[in-house]
């Protein structure tokens, strides 16, 4: 089949003139369509690349999104062993620690709340994710040691109890099953000789001269003899923290440095030093803080009596040294 014959219309002559196609006239064409397609092939590139990635970056970009994924769970976790820890510690130092009365435990403020946002995790390098995780994971590393060494010292502690629990002050210092020897309790009072208001820090207990006065705990006489005020004393040093004062005796029946036993008679009930009339005046120290004697007569009282007892000690009572 002849190749057809191209024409193209001479506005100057008006008139078809036929068209020669040239080497060069084909040379230009190839060009021209060439530049055209490279140029929407790379045009068509670029945008195949913007809105669809290679395989190695979708790869890339699922890995990544799995690693954030599996951080934030572990983050999770570990906010969660947090929780669980901090509520340890809360019943280990309000409650375990109360029972033997040990000192509470120090974290110095490191259970911190490490949440982070799904979106904060966005706008973090791998290197920082990690560097985030060993954190949190030191941090719970170091909380699990100190609360493990809590564990052990409380362990410690119970096996210990026994012997604790023979040294506490338990029992009132005379006898006193009908209670009407209480003449007044811990707490402010009025001196009876100075007639002001005073800070009475043990309680009195109104008993015949030389009647008997028992070591309320097993422990060690840690003075025996004459102190200003007190007359006639004694000082028990029952360990773990405890001591207890027996004041205006008229005669010491025990010597510094002597073990005693619970129940033990330790000296007579007197009127030495500053005292208006034969009574027992007997603290409870823990710590070297006064405390309320009230509180530590559970082996000697029923319940009524103790209850009794404690209306006695809470009454303006009349004091006697």
């Amino acid at each position: 089949m002849a190749e057809k014959t191209k024409y193209h219309f001479n506005k100057d002559t008006l008139s078809f003139e036929k068209i020669e196609t040239t080497f060069v006239h084909i040379i230009k064409i190839i060009g021209i369509q060439l530049f055209s397609g490279i140029c929407v092939g790379v045009i068509l590139f670029f945008l195949i690349s913007w809105f669809l990635p290679s395989p190695i970056e979708k790869q890339l970009k699922k890995e990544n999104q799995e690693l954030k994924n599996n951080y934030n769970l572990l983050s999770k976790k570990n906010d969660e062993m947090n929780k669980v820890l901090s509520d340890l510690r809360y019943r280990d130092n309000n409650l375990y620690r109360v029972i033997f009365q040990a000192e509470p435990i120090e974290t110095n403020g490191e259970y911190n709340n490490w949440t982070q946002s799904y979106e904060e995790l966005e706008d973090q390098s791998n290197q920082q994710l990690l560097g985030s995780i060993i954190k949190k994971t030191k941090n719970l590393e170091r909380q699990i040691y100190i609360q493990s060494k809590s564990y052990d010292e409380l362990f410690t502690l119970s096996k210990k109890n026994g012997e604790r629990l023979q040294s506490l002050p338990a029992i009132q210092p005379v006898m006193n099953k009908d209670l009407s020897r209480v003449a007044s309790g811990f707490g402010y009072r009025i001196d009876p000789i100075y007639h002001t208001t005073r800070f009475h820090e043990g309680m009195d207990f109104t008993s015949p001269q030389g009647t008997d006065v028992y070591a309320t705990g097993n422990g060690t006489v840690s003075f025996a003899g004459w102190s200003q005020g007190y007359g006639n004393c004694i000082r028990i040093d029952h360990g773990f923290n405890y001591e207890t004062l027996y004041g205006h005796l008229s005669q010491i029946l025990v010597h510094e440095g002597q073990k005693v036993t619970r129940g033990d008679i330790i000296g007579l009930v007197g009127s030495t030093g500053k005292s208006t009339a034969p009574h027992l005046h007997y603290e409870v120290h823990f710590k070297g803080v006064p405390q309320n004697p009230q509180n530590y007569y559970y082996l000697d009282l029923s319940p009524e009596e103790y209850d009794k007892m404690i209306q006695l000690s809470n009454n303006s009572g009349k004091v006697f040294d």
